[in-house]
C-alpha cells in the first residue's frame, strides 16, 4: 500500500520477525495497542505515524510534523543549497531533515511556510482539486488599475504551459499594494500576472494558506509547530 498504509500482521511481522499467524496469538492475548487502543483486526491498516506497542514494547514511534515558518526576504526554499541559507538551515527541531516543503516561496519572496513530513497532509493541501486558497500582499512598481481586477477573476492564459490560470481575487488596498488570492501555484504566477501590464512586483509576502494566517507573534526567521485547531482548518472543506 502506498504512503507507508499496511495491514497491522504485515508491519508486526515485519517489525518483530515473526510469523503473521503468531500476530493473531499477540492479538488474541490483548498485547497489541494502535495509537492507545486495544488492536481486534489483523486486517486493521495502519502507517508510518501509527502509535503500536505490544505488551508495553513500543514497537512504532513516528510522530507526524507540521512547522510553519515565517519565511524572511534571502532565503531559499529547498532543504540544500551551495550558495544561500535554506529554510532548513533556520530550523532548531532534531527532526528537521524529515521535513519537506509545501508551497514554495522564491528567494525574495517572504512570510507564510508550511513544512512537515506527512506526505499524505501535503498531497491534499497541494492537489490542484483541493484549491487550498493563498493569500498575498503584494507591492507594485507602477499604480494598480480597477482594469486588473476583472483581468484577475477572469483568468490569463499563459502560452509557454498551454493553461488559463484558475479565477484570482486582487483587491486594491493602496496605489501600489493590492492583496492577491489565488487556488493555484503558477511558476512565478504572480509576477506574470501582473506583467501583463508591465508592472513589476517589487514585494511579496504570503499572508495565509486557507484559515491559516501568520500573526505578529512569529517575526521572521521563526516557527512553530501547528495547534490542533489550526491543522483542523485543513481538514474543513471551506479552506
Amino acid at each position: 500500500m502506498s504512503l507507508g498504509r499496511s495491514r497491522l500482521d504485515t508491519l508486526l511481522a515485519e517489525k518483530l520477525k515473526i510469523k503473521r499467524k503468531d500476530v493473531r496469538l499477540l492479538l488474541a492475548k490483548q498485547q497489541v495497542n494502535v495509537d492507545g487502543r486495544r488492536a481486534k483486526d489483523v486486517d486493521l491498516i495502519v502507517d508510518k505515524f501509527s502509535f503500536i506497542t505490544v505488551d508495553e514494547m513500543v514497537v512504532q514511534d513516528n510522530p507526524a510534523h507540521y512547522i510553519i515558518l515565517n519565511k524572511p526576504i534571502g532565503v531559499v526554499s529547498a532543504t540544500t543549497d551551495d550558495i544561500h541559507q535554506t529554510v532548513i538551515d533556520l530550523l532548531d527541531y532534531p527532526f528537521k531533515d524529515q521535513l519537506h516543503i509545501l508551497g514554495r516561496l522564491d528567494l525574495n519572496s517572504s512570510g507564510l511556510l508550511l513544512l512537515t513530513n506527512d506526505s499524505r497532509f501535503s498531497q491534499r493541501l497541494m492537489h490542484p482539486q483541493a484549491k487550498v486558497s493563498k493569500t498575498y500582499q503584494v507591492t507594485l512598481d507602477k499604480p494598480l488599475t480597477e482594469d486588473m481586477i476583472e483581468a484577475f477573476a477572469r483568468g490569463m492564459y499563459f502560452e509557454f504551459e498551454d493553461i488559463t490560470t484558475q479565477p484570482a481575487k486582487l483587491e486594491i488596498i493602496s496605489e501600489h499594494v493590492a492583496q492577491v488570492t489565488l487556488t493555484e501555484g503558477r511558476y512565478h504566477q504572480i509576477k506574470r500576472m501582473f506583467g501583463r501590464f508591465r508592472n513589476q512586483v517589487v514585494a511579496l509576502h504570503r499572508d495565509a494558506i486557507g484559515r491559516l494566517t501568520l500573526d505578529e507573534t512569529l517575526k521572521p526567521g521563526q516557527s512553530r509547530e501547528l495547534s490542533a485547531k489550526e491543522l483542523s482548518f485543513f481538514a474543513a472543506k471551506d479552506n
